[in-house]
């Protein structure tokens, strides 16, 4: 946030008249249930802020009204939505609402991203401390800059490139990656009583037909089954016609949900 208050700063000092508008990409979670808003953390913590925010809330909230407009009845229903791209991240919802987040305290947990590790064994980060001998700056440069795809093929970031590449590492990467998504899947959907739509957005999200495939392979368990024709057609609706749970591509959009909000306060303040 520092970062931030400081562009809001400058912009006060050069535009002292201006309406500035803030969009939180957390508030789409504050209708988190608190079981999926705690930590096992003494509850001294939590009064003072340390709780999971989730994040890709800009995200989720386009997707929410997407869905309620193109398809109103999955809308209200069980949805999870896959947001994958450099930043990932997974949102378990229930008549458009946000029920639990793969994303916590920060945009590190989760899923592994372009060089974000995801969920990692917080005694790892007293290993490096205690053992390597790194400083906090260290541990949190290599955690946010250079893990996830990027550490674990040695190679990129960019699942094009991860993709088109054959090597051992990057199939490896491409390998977690899709575990880790699969694993979330199973346990949001444990969170939400059962499934009745799976949303894949992002740049990875919308564009790779590989993960999703290989995300949505044998999962007829949990009522999904791709349509591979669709897949590979990136039409909105890839799921089989008898697919108990619709799988959907549904490009997002977190700039218009900024200026939507922009546009509302500005006419509320005229």
């Amino acid at each position: 946030q520092p970062h931030n208050l400081a562009g809001v700063e400058a912009a006060m000092a050069a535009f002292p008249d201006a309406l500035q508008v803030a969009c939180f990409d957390t508030a789409f979670h504050r209708s988190h249930p608190k079981v999926n808003d705690v930590f096992a953390l003494p509850r001294e913590y939590y009064d003072k802020g340390v709780r999971r925010y989730g994040f890709h809330g800009l995200s989720y909230d386009y997707i929410s009204g997407e869905l309620k407009r193109l398809a109103p009845l999955v809308h209200d229903g069980r949805v999870i939505v896959a947001h994958l791209g450099n930043g990932a991240s997974m949102c378990g919802m229930i008549g458009g609402h946000s029920i639990a987040s793969t994303m916590g305290f920060t945009a590190l947990d989760g899923l592994p991203m372009g060089t974000r590790t995801g969920q990692i064994d917080p005694g790892v980060i007293f290993y490096l401390v205690q053992q390597e001998g790194k400083s906090i700056d260290e541990v949190r440069q290599l955690f946010y800059s250079k893990s996830g795809l990027l550490g674990l093929s040695g190679l990129s970031n960019d699942m094009r490139t991860l993709e088109a590449a054959g090597t051992v590492e990057a199939n490896e990467a491409i390998d977690y990656f899709v575990f880790r998504i699969r694993r979330e899947l199973g346990g949001l959907a444990a969170a939400l009583g059962g499934l009745d739509a799976l949303v894949f957005c992002g740049g990875i999200g919308e564009n790779s037909r590989l993960i999703r495939e290989r995300v949505c392979e044998g999962m007829g368990w949990i009522g999904l089954e791709l349509d591979r024709e669709r897949n590979a057609r990136n039409d909105t609706l890839i799921s089989t016609e008898m697919s108990r749970a619709r799988i959907l591509v549904v490009p997002t959009n977190e700039e218009l949900v900024i200026a939507r909000a922009g546009k509302r306060l500005l006419e509320s303040a005229a």
